[in-house]
């Protein structure tokens, strides 16, 4: 008598409706993590997601697992606007500008702040999206530096803090007033990052070291 061999099961795959509702999630937390902190209701992220309760909690399963989720998804799409720069057009300058104005537009300098306060910031997920951003960001820095287009007195910890720094509206202020100028004003930080440099900066290059440190 012969025993029949188990016929292996593929994984399934999310459908493609899960996969929107999903991403409407992050979307929605997104937005109101930025409008109105971490701490909005989960019931209010998901009538603007426009999904039940019970599809918010079925893909996240905490707070803390969609803030993490929400952080990642910023990293990466600044990344991959970064990348898709490079791609096309080959100047590692133009590059970093477009990561810049992306980080700006996806209001990392709001979310970041979260990670700080609200749960594990040595979670594997976060850990891989903020290594990828550093490395790539290095990388393109690297080689604007090579191309002699990015002067040699700056690191990867002087654009992350100053992008935050600009991209966050002032306190007293409104945030529509403060978007107004946003990329007006990371567009002088940029063309003050490029070579040669017109003056000496006091201090030393801020690295991602220095600044998860401070």
């Amino acid at each position: 008598m012969q025993t029949a061999t188990p016929v292996a099961r593929k994984a399934s795959r999310p459908r493609a409706d899960a996969l929107r509702n999903r991403e409407r999630i992050v979307t929605a937390a997104r937005e109101m993590f930025v409008e109105l902190g971490p701490d909005v209701p989960l019931d209010d992220i998901a009538r603007r997601a426009g999904v039940g309760n019970a599809t918010v909690y079925r893909n996240f399963p905490d707070r803390d697992a969609l803030i993490r989720e929400v952080v990642c998804s910023v990293m990466e799409r600044t990344a991959a606007a970064a990348e898709l720069a490079l791609a096309e057009t080959g100047d590692a300058f133009e590059a970093l500008e477009r990561f810049v104005h992306t980080a700006a537009d996806e209001r990392i300098s709001a979310l970041c702040p979260m990670v700080q306060s609200t749960f594990d910031k040595n979670h594997p997920d976060l850990e891989a999206s903020r290594q990828r951003v550093e490395q790539l960001i290095g990388a393109i820095m690297d080689r604007a530096r090579a191309a002699g287009q990015l002067r040699s007195d700056v690191d990867v910890g002087d654009i992350m803090l100053v992008v935050a720094q600009l991209s966050r509206p002032p306190a007293g202020t409104g945030c529509n007033i403060a978007d107004r100028y946003v990329h007006r004003h990371l567009q002088l930080l940029l063309d003050g990052l490029r070579a040669p440099a017109r003056s000496v900066l006091p201090g030393a290059a801020m690295t991602m070291e220095d600044l998860r440190q401070a």
